[in-house]
């Protein structure tokens, strides 16, 4: 169980394991079954129950009552894991689009951008634009030369390995924005944003 009292679904199995059959007898009250499954489908289910809070007992009951008279209640049990897996799948790469992590940057009202690994700023507010145009009263000319410079104090790829080992922890670290031989220095929070496709990191200036 995690700390909210919500039940904490069991690390996947090792792909060598994933498939090896497995015979586990189901009950729920006085009904039994046995129904032999690979393990992945079987983590599935337990997963499935988990987050909806019922026995796997009671979800296997589920989907027999949905199944037709003529399919077979393993293979209604692999149809349904599957199909949780590609929904919630669906939900966590909407949850991780380059559109959340623009909403994300848009709903904070402080300066904040999100960095590529390549070191490129891939999104930023309009508090961050504000913050550059204030300190770079030529910003028009400098977009148009490609001369506006970000060094952050540590590196990136660096960054991102501490932010994995550290759970996500916010890491402080000093930035600089330059034009020509123009500087200027601050502070930021950065922790890793939630995508999937593009790995980035949230930079939030501290103000």
């Amino acid at each position: 169980m995690s700390a909210d009292g919500a039940a904490v679904a069991s690390p996947p199995p090792a792909i060598e394991d994933a498939a090896k059959p497995e015979f586990r007898v189901v009950a729920r009250g006085k009904s039994r079954r046995g129904i032999r499954l690979e393990r992945i489908f079987w983590e599935t289910a337990k997963s499935i129950a988990q987050r909806n809070r019922i026995t796997i007992g009671s979800l296997v009951d589920e989907i027999s009552s949905q199944q037709t008279s003529s399919s077979n209640l393993a293979s209604a049990i692999r149809v349904a894991c599957l199909s949780w897996m590609v929904k919630r799948t669906a939900q966590l790469e909407a949850l991780t689009s380059v559109a959340v992590i623009n909403s994300i940057l848009t709903a904070v009202p402080s300066p904040a951008f999100a960095l590529g690994a390549n070191k490129k700023i891939l999104a930023f507010n309009t508090a961050f634009q504000t913050l550059v145009r204030r300190q770079f009263p030529v910003l028009a000319e400098a977009e148009q030369r490609g001369d506006l410079k970000l060094a952050l104090d540590v590196n990136v790829a660096e960054l991102m390995a501490r932010l994995d080992q550290n759970g996500n922890t916010a890491v402080l670290t000093g930035f600089a924005i330059g034009i020509g031989d123009r500087r200027f220095r601050g502070q930021l929070n950065a922790v890793k944003a939630p995508s999937i496709d593009v790995e980035m990191v949230l930079a939030f200036v501290v103000v």
